[in-house]
């Protein structure tokens, strides 16, 4: 067989596996009682694995259920940096009923590969799965040692998946100066119909926190000064309701800078939401890295309509640019005011520079297969596991590459209804992986 017949196996191979690895349930409640754990697609992964010729490590991090799969393929050039190529297999759960087809079908039809995890991120792990059983069968040995790690956890903050390995199992990524993984390498179409393939280089730090107010309990039918509910919603509003002030880092003036040569588009800075509203449906998400942002998404209090509680509670996801942590804080404060106790759980912002040699094979890679686009760097207003790895000095970039149809909403499709990967846009990013990691 040719090795592009082999290539285009490979993409084959890969449609199959993110459609077999969707209809795996993996979803992550981040509550013990109610999540289902990876070790299904784990086991899947390994076996995959092994059955290709790979000595793995088969890693159970610290609770039941949640596996870790690692293999590395040893490169021609020993002495180089390690290149890490990892992906999660939990996925954030999905109501069936909302959906056109059962989120865990793995259904492909229509030109998509639907279900939960389509494209966060069992498209990367299909990817990734197909080529690091292509290079074992046939005997390709790529530049550097490639790392190949299928995690747990990412969607509760890596505890047993990426954050734990990185604690307890760091001699697995050895050797690794660099790293890629989700949400990057995806296009957008812009003027003329030139798209744009974004590579995240930086994301925003996230805080979990939950807010607690104490107050008198008593009666309901009474009068009460001292809410718990009243004050806690007041509080909450007065946060939901801020806008935090702008904030241009090096990734999105880079991003931006980059749009304005391809398409002459302006965004000035006294009106850049509306300049950035011009990006169509990725507006949304180049919006969210303008600023910091702290969204209520949660309320609990009480246990009986006439009964007021004496505490009452609020979860807020707050999203952090990179140098704003403090700056946050005292906004914080003074929004919350001293009644409210906060808690939390935090993991830093990432940020590199996009430069270098494997910049520089990402976008050759890229361009060999659709000659005419260009690459761009940008901040992910989201976080992945690339916070934990950044902790081993691994440089992180996003580089998923997926070319889409222009009409399609991709950013909505994270954690969204009716998730789906276009079938094409599969086969497209196998080939342009398997050119970067042998380029790389």
């Amino acid at each position: 067989m040719s090795e592009q017949n082999q290539i285009e196996t490979a993409a084959d191979d890969a449609v199959t596996l993110t459609s077999e690895l969707i209809r795996i349930d993996t979803t992550n409640t981040g509550d013990p009682d109610t999540l289902v754990g990876e070790r299904a697609a784990a086991e899947y992964v390994a076996e995959k694995l092994t059955s290709a010729g790979y000595e793995i490590e088969y890693v159970e991090s610290g609770a039941k259920n949640r596996h870790n799969v690692i293999a590395r393929l040893p490169g021609a050039d020993p002495s180089r940096g390690a290149l890490l190529i990892h992906g999660h297999l939990d996925v954030v759960p999905a109501d069936a009923s909302e959906w056109s087809v059962h989120p865990f079908s793995g259904a492909v039809q229509d030109g998509y590969v639907w279900g939960r995890g389509a494209v966060d991120m069992k498209d990367m792990v299909g990817m990734t799965l197909a080529l690091a059983c292509h290079y074992k069968r046939n005997n390709i040995v790529p530049p550097r040692d490639l790392i190949f790690a299928f995690v747990a956890d990412e969607e509760a903050g890596g505890k047993y998946g990426a954050q734990w390995l990185v604690e307890h199992r760091p001699d697995l990524f050895e050797g690794a100066t660099e790293a890629i993984s989700e949400v990057g390498g995806f296009s957008i179409t812009l003027k003329d119909d030139v798209r744009a393939y974004l590579i995240e280089t930086a994301e925003k730090g996230i805080r979990w926190m939950k807010l607690r107010v104490r107050g008198t309990a008593g009666h309901g039918s009474m009068i009460h000064r001292d809410n718990a509910v009243t004050k806690l919603s007041e509080a909450v509003a007065r946060l939901g309701n801020h806008r935090f002030p702008l904030v241009l880092t090096d990734s999105v003036r880079e991003f931006l800078a980059g749009v304005t040569e391809i398409t002459g588009w302006d965004f000035p800075e006294d009106d850049i939401d509306g300049a950035v509203a011009k990006l169509g449906n990725i507006s949304r998400m180049i919006g969210a890295t303008l600023r910091d942002t702290a969204n209520p998404t949660m309320l609990t209090a009480g246990y009986k309509s006439n009964v007021i509680p004496s505490t009452a509670e609020a979860a807020v996801d707050c999203r952090i640019l990179p140098g704003r942590l403090e700056a946050f804080d005292r906004e914080l404060d003074a929004i919350l005011g001293p009644d409210i106790e906060k808690e939390w759980m935090e993991l830093p912002p990432v940020e590199t520079t996009f430069d270098g040699a494997l910049v520089d094979a990402m976008t050759a890679s890229v361009l060999a297969e659709d000659p005419g686009a260009r690459t761009l760097p940008y901040m992910l207003s989201g976080g992945t596991d690339a916070k934990a790895f950044q902790t081993l000095g691994i440089r992180n970039f996003g580089f998923a590459p997926l070319k889409l149809p222009a009409e399609l909403d991709f950013s909505a499709l994270f954690h969204g209804v009716d998730e789906r990967v276009p079938v094409d846009a599969l086969r497209f990013g196998t080939r342009v992986l398997d050119r970067f990691l042998r380029a790389s």
